[in-house]
């Protein structure tokens, strides 16, 4: 692909901010209050419903009780699948969509997908789809199990306890004694030796996603002892997968709502795409020599999306090699070299093949007698992988003292 100039990168820098930075954020609800206050109009919580969707049948089982627990106006849409750009790989996208419906329904003490009948389900009419679908679009969004409310999109189950909390602050929850309906499971692995099972972790360096999990991944790897197969891949977009602006801005507004729930901070901006991953990948062999690879992209994933500084430019790599507390005289030798590349083909390969995965961060957890690999994608199935770890660990009978 060509990189985009430097121009671009702070032009997108500057389009970024406005949908990262909180206080921007917090200036736009307030608008939003005031405006609904000002028309007398009750609190609105749009939902689209795609029948076909696993999240959206998720989703569907906590309507009533957000009806019950919030004073809100509910209005249901039904939609089609969007397709095109903003869901490439539909068919790879329903196939992965039912596997982890499947998975994390339990955990939010929900009936799985494949455990509702299909005739509780009454299919729209064309025309109910079609207004559905077109208000859907003219709100700016391209998926299905999402609601919307003041401004701000959430999706289904994995981000409704975000709209919970912003009800609450308004004053909208009947009882606040209540609880969530749908909390966000702890990534919790304390007091588990997971010694003998094996995490392979596929991040990406241009991905926003990832920058926020990164770290917490490492640090849950080393807590429980873990073995940690470090495995990068390209970015989607060098992999020729499509980015919309739409699903661009959507993706950065919810990693800084995502990075504030895990305390991690996201914002300013520049993005590493092209060049800047190049050179970062191109040391990652040598810093794994020395024990310092995850170091590296580390340093490079906080800088980029931190701190906003520039990988196309030797300072800001320079300043990822000594963030990483590695010798930049040393790096020099290696940057640009080419090893890197089959090696990151091997894991894409293997991500995208072995895994049924296309995205980032993904993982795949291994080991315990008798069990399957369990393979996830999504920085918010680290919790999942935390749990399967915690009864993979109990049920071997190794829980550390």
């Amino acid at each position: 692909m060509t990189d985009p100039p430097a121009l671009l990168r702070h032009l997108m820098r500057r389009m970024f901010d406005r949908v990262t930075k909180l206080d921007q954020r917090n200036k736009a609800r307030a608008k939003a209050e005031r405006a609904r206050v000002k028309a007398a109009e009750p609190h609105r919580v749009e939902y689209f419903h795609q029948h076909d969707d696993p999240y959206s049948r998720l989703a569907e089982q906590v309507l009533g009780l957000l009806a019950e627990r919030y004073d809100v106006q509910l209005v249901r849409h039904e939609i089609r699948a969007s397709g095109g750009e903003n869901q490439p790989e539909l068919e790879k996208l329903d196939t992965w969509a039912r596997r982890d419906a499947e998975l994390i329904a339990p955990h939010y003490g929900l009936l799985r997908p494949s455990e509702l009948a299909e005739c509780e389900h009454t299919l729209a009419s064309q025309e109910a789809l079609d207004a559905g679908s077109k208000r859907l679009a003219e709100l700016g969004h391209y998926s299905g199990a999402m609601f919307y409310c003041g401004g701000e999109w959430y999706w289904s189950v994995d981000r409704l306890f975000h709209l919970e909390q912003r009800l609450r602050d308004l004053g909208a929850c009947l009882d606040p004694s209540s609880p969530f309906i749908c909390p966000r499971p702890d990534i919790d692995v304390c007091g588990i030796d997971a010694s003998m099972l094996t995490l392979d972790f596929y991040p990406s360096l241009n991905s926003p996603y990832t920058s926020i999990i990164y770290d917490k991944t490492i640090a849950m790897a080393r807590e429980c002892g873990i073995q940690l197969n470090h495995k990068p891949v390209l970015p989607m977009i060098m992999r020729g997968v499509p980015a919309t602006r739409e699903k661009g801005m959507y993706i950065m507004f919810d990693t800084a709502r995502e990075g504030e729930h895990l305390g991690v901070g996201f914002g300013p901006v520049m993005t590493p795409i092209g060049e800047p991953t190049r050179q970062i990948y191109s040391l990652l062999p040598w810093a794994r020599e020395q024990g310092r690879d995850t170091h590296l992209l580390s340093a490079a994933l906080d800088l980029a999306f931190r701190k906003g500084i520039a990988l196309h430019r030797k300072s800001g790599v320079k300043q990822a090699v000594e963030q990483a507390g590695l010798d930049w005289t040393e790096a020099k030798q290696h940057l640009g070299s080419e090893g890197w590349k089959d090696e990151t083909a091997r894991h894409q390969i293997e991500m995208s093949e072995e895994l049924g995965l296309w995205g980032v961060p993904s993982y795949r957890l291994q080991g315990g007698v008798g069990e399957e690999d369990l393979c996830v994608w999504g920085q918010d199935r680290l919790w999942l992988i935390a749990a399967e770890i915690r009864r993979r660990g109990k049920s071997a009978g190794i829980v550390a003292q």
